[in-house]
């Protein structure tokens, strides 16, 4: 975040299973993609939850959390920090409502309401200047932290997921019509990214930001190029997935993105040529068979590692539940994972289950570095911040916790 200013692109024309496998020379080396995008004509824009499965057996008696937020009166679904300080935290809830609230002493800034279904995403700009809230019937607010107010709101199909763009005042969408939406924030200027009209299931808009990746319900994988409004790759085929998209990850650079499919499949692809350059799967990637989607194990989460050619994939078996996490060895855990996240400095991966714990793993020996307990109930995302100091769980037990992260090596 150190040179988000100078970098500031201008858009619109104006100012568990876990795999952990070595990328080893797998990564290309593409040339630098530096050119400055140049105004965007914008077209008109025309205006049962998942359940998770909650572990019978909790350690409801440890809590290792320093602080504990309890304003939300149904189940946190998703949880992130305020980029500029790592301070704030937003949470959004089976409540309907979104909170912005301080990490060091659960003091409410923000309440976020007028939603009309769960609050699914919640995201600050990456000034933190604001926050944008959606819910699962698809309406979008944004709230000015400062001022603490709604400053612009939009309605659109059902909300599959809500990213703001690295480095402007920029935001994205993606919606169960297949379609992805961009507006500049607060003038909402829009822009329309339209495919086959099947579910835009995950995006991400690449560190560039001039081209965001997005993953489709029916497989396909488009790298779209912000500025022109065409795809400038699309993998489908034999080299797309066979099912759904579930996640997507991308490098420091953008110039690999990993994604993860319901057809037990990961593929790592160059999004300068489009090509994929590497399939991760339990059966060496192969799918199981015509049923692939129902028969594989789903991938529920993916990430790199910054300081080491590595890549964490993570599974999810529906008929046998171990989890595993592979690096040379094997951890067999008997619980789900959800969610993993790299540290930014370290090859420790993180990751939180649906028994309640948050746990860290050394990303190079499968060795379990520190487990954290607290919750009552499954957690359902979490986020560490920059310095690996502490990280901020979401979880179905009503609460979103704050756990200090202390390992032996510090």
């Amino acid at each position: 975040m150190d040179n988000t200013q100078e970098n500031t692109i201008n858009l619109f024309g104006d100012e568990e299973i876990i795999e952990v496998i070595d990328l080893n020379e797998m990564e290309p080396d593409p040339d630098d993609l530096a050119d400055d995008l140049e105004d965007v004509d914008f077209e008109d824009s025309k205006e049962d939850e998942a359940g998770w499965e909650t572990e019978d057996e909790m350690e409801e008696d440890q809590d290792d959390s320093e602080l504990t937020f309890s304003k939300h009166r149904g189940s946190v679904f998703c949880v992130s920090l305020d980029p500029a300080t790592n301070s704030l935290a937003v949470t959004g809830g089976e409540d309907d409502k979104a909170f912005v609230w301080r990490v060091s002493d659960g003091e409410v800034l923000l309440e976020c309401t007028g939603h009309k279904d769960s609050v699914t995403c919640a995201v600050f700009s990456h000034d933190s200047s604001m926050v944008a809230t959606g819910d699962m019937s698809g309406m979008i607010k944004v709230w000015k932290v400062e001022a603490k107010e709604e400053i612009w709101s939009f309605e659109v199909g059902d909300l599959e997921w809500l990213e703001w763009h690295p480095c402007a005042p920029v935001l994205l969408a993606g919606t169960d019509d297949g379609n992805v939406w961009m507006w500049k924030i607060p003038s909402g200027d829009c822009k329309t990214f339209q495919s086959s009209a099947c579910q835009a299931t995950s995006g991400k808009v690449l560190p560039d930001g001039k081209r965001a990746v997005v993953g489709y319900e029916d497989g396909t994988v488009r790298v779209w190029d912000l500025k022109q409004g065409n795809a400038a790759h699309v993998i489908k085929g034999q080299d797309g997935h066979k099912g759904a998209l579930t996640c997507l990850a991308c490098n420091k650079d953008g110039s690999l993105v990993l994604t993860g499919s319901v057809d037990g499949l990961s593929k790592l692809i160059n999004t300068v040529t489009g090509k994929v350059v590497g399939t991760f799967s339990l059966d060496g990637g192969k799918a199981k068979g015509p049923n692939a989607e129902a028969e594989a194990n789903s991938v529920e989460s993916v990430g790199f590692c910054n300081i080491l050619p590595l890549v964490a994939v993570a599974y999810l078996d529906g008929t046998l539940p171990p989890w595993i996490l592979t690096c040379h060895n094997c951890i067999k855990l008997n619980a789900g994972i959800v969610h993993l996240q790299w540290e930014e400095s370290s090859s420790v991966v993180s990751t939180c289950c649906l028994d309640g714990a948050l746990r860290l793993w050394d990303g190079r020996s499968g060795n379990v570095v520190a487990e954290y307990r607290g919750h009552t109930a499954e957690i359902l995302n979490f986020t560490i911040n920059r310095e690996a100091s502490f990280a901020v769980t979401a979880s179905g037990d009503n609460q979103a916790k704050v756990f200090c992260l202390q390992r032996p090596d510090r």
